[in-house]
């Protein structure tokens, strides 16, 4: 259980697509993020856009700030497997949920297999606690509808004693007001 939390701490959301950074997909298959990804260009046709992409420049950098523990993380481990000095070579590739499932096919060992099951079942667990979360969202919504209804509601009654407390009060002061004219003594 304690690896699939491990897995479901390096996906991230990206362009609207929950992803796995090929570095982090290395470590995880215990090979070098080079190794990975000359693996994937030696088999581009199975990974298409949806399937894999590379990262902008912005993109990257709002990644590496996200917490300390990344930044250091992140530049020890360009240093070490980005030495090319293209521009865009830099940027790590991003393996959505199915590129993921694709790299089965592509790195055979063991050790990728297992990792690839771990993988898959931790995208399945955050599949489920999102589908929790948005139900959870939606009886919160009607939570708030009813509330809602009930201020209404709440308002209204408010409004009808504040009417009865001002007629009272016109009443009291009808029959207390100082009179004026004829007075008549009953005797």
């Amino acid at each position: 259980m304690e690896i699939i939390k491990s897995i479901q701490s390096r996906i991230y959301e990206i362009r609207g697509e929950r992803v796995m950074l090929d570095y982090d997909l290395a470590l995880l298959y215990e090979v070098e993020t080079r190794v990975l990804n000359q693996a994937v260009k030696r088999n581009l046709q199975r990974f298409p856009d949806d399937f894999m992409f590379q990262l902008t420049k912005t993109e990257f950098e709002s990644l590496r700030f996200k917490s300390e523990n990344d930044i250091v993380i992140m530049s020890s481990q360009i240093v070490m497997t980005y030495p090319s000095k293209r521009p865009n070579s830099a940027l790590p590739y991003a393996f959505t949920e199915q590129g993921v499932a694709m790299l089965s096919g592509v790195l055979r060992s063991d050790k990728a297999i297992e990792m690839n099951i771990a993988i898959m079942r931790a995208f399945v667990d955050i599949r489920k606690i999102l589908m929790k979360q948005s139900n959870i969202n939606e009886q919160l919504a009607e939570i708030k509808e009813r509330i809602g209804e009930h201020d209404v509601q709440l308002n209204e009654l408010y409004d009808a004693i504040d009417n009865l407390l001002d007629e009272r009060i016109a009443q009291l002061k009808w029959k207390d007001r100082e009179k004026i004219g004829y007075k008549i003594d009953k005797k």
